[in-house]
């Protein structure tokens, strides 16, 4: 197999040759189709997150299918086209397992950060954690809906049900996002660098009512507002941007500080709450939307050895919709 390998703290990733890995008990291989280049792999590169091992390959937006299976394996057969997501194993036994909120693990495993990704041609993976695609649509098209998608999904869900959502950030998630927000009826307010005529371009074309720059304000009151770019300055303008009683969902995994300021922006009962990873069955409730309300993603191609070219362009802001990986 190969694979772009992470050495050390925002070093480059480098084309490395491995044997081939070998699936343990409960696991499986997976020959990489497609793998989804998500803003959480820019936080691993640069060592933003916490308790990385070195070497590791990331990548956590994996499609695939199945080349060899590990001892006591159920469900899952070699040739099934499989979705390997960013939450990869849980403990089982800590309070929030037994609890059905598995997301919240205290001794989790995580695809492309603490267990070898999808950066690769092949990858090992807990078999309990992939999630069954079908044949519908091509390994490209579905590969960010593995994170992007699935995190999107979690958001969605927690900004409650309000009718005017605000989306800040329209990248990769934003534009699944928009579109299934569009599908149960809500009407979509994007916001962009106040520069990016391409992403509020997009945002239009899947039904947003308005796009403009993220320190403007929309022409109403949102009900609730999904922030997707890492940027603590967007919290305050967020809270500005909502109505009493509405709320700000903070989808990252990782964000700068946010700044201070003032209470009168919360009052009102407005409310921040964060997203925090996502449970087996919000992928499966999220691979039914999806395919219910026929989300189209948006991609760019690079071949895999082009991975820090992706990664960059996803960094400077060049792109529009997601990044995608071929092997």
């Amino acid at each position: 197999m190969h694979a772009m390998v992470l050495s050390a703290r925002g070093a480059p990733l480098v084309l490395q040759q491995r044997a081939d890995p070998v699936p343990g008990p409960g696991e499986v291989r997976v020959k990489v189709g497609a793998c989804g280049v998500c803003r959480t792999d820019l936080h691993v590169v640069d060592g933003e997150l916490p308790d990385i091992s070195y070497p590791i390959v990331p990548g956590h937006e994996v499609v695939g299918r199945i080349e060899a299976i590990g001892s006591g394996v159920k469900d899952l057969v070699l040739g099934m086209r499989v979705g390997v997501p960013w939450l990869g194993h849980t403990c089982g036994e800590c309070f929030y397992c037994r609890s059905d909120k598995e997301n919240l693990c205290d001794r989790p495993k995580f695809t492309g950060y603490t267990r070898d990704g999808g950066f690769a041609s092949h990858l090992v993976a807990d078999a309990r954690y992939c999630f069954a695609l079908g044949e519908h649509g091509d390994d490209v098209a579905l590969a960010p809906l593995l994170c992007a998608g699935l995190i999107g999904w979690r958001s969605l869900v927690m900004a409650g049900d309000g009718k005017a959502l605000g989306i800040y950030g329209f990248g990769a998630a934003g534009h699944i996002v928009a579109q299934l927000a569009r599908s149960q009826g809500r009407t979509v307010y994007a916001f962009t660098r106040s520069c990016d005529q391409e992403a509020q371009r997009l945002a239009r074309l899947l039904g947003a009512e308005w796009a403009g720059g993220s320190e403007e304000r929309p022409p109403i009151e949102l009900d609730a507002a999904i922030i997707y770019a890492p940027v603590g300055e967007l919290v305050p303008l967020a809270l500005r941007a909502v109505r009493k009683g509405g709320r700000v969902v903070c989808a990252g995994i990782h964000m700068s500080d946010i700044p201070a300021f003032p209470y009168n922006i919360l009052w009102g009962e407005r409310q921040i709450i964060s997203v925090a990873n996502l449970t087996r069955k919000n992928g499966i409730d999220f691979l039914d939307a999806a395919a219910k309300a026929d989300i189209r993603t948006h991609t760019t191609v690079f071949p895999l050895r082009k991975a820090n070219e992706a990664l960059a362009a996803l960094k400077d802001g060049r792109l529009v919709g997601a990044a995608v990986l071929q092997p």
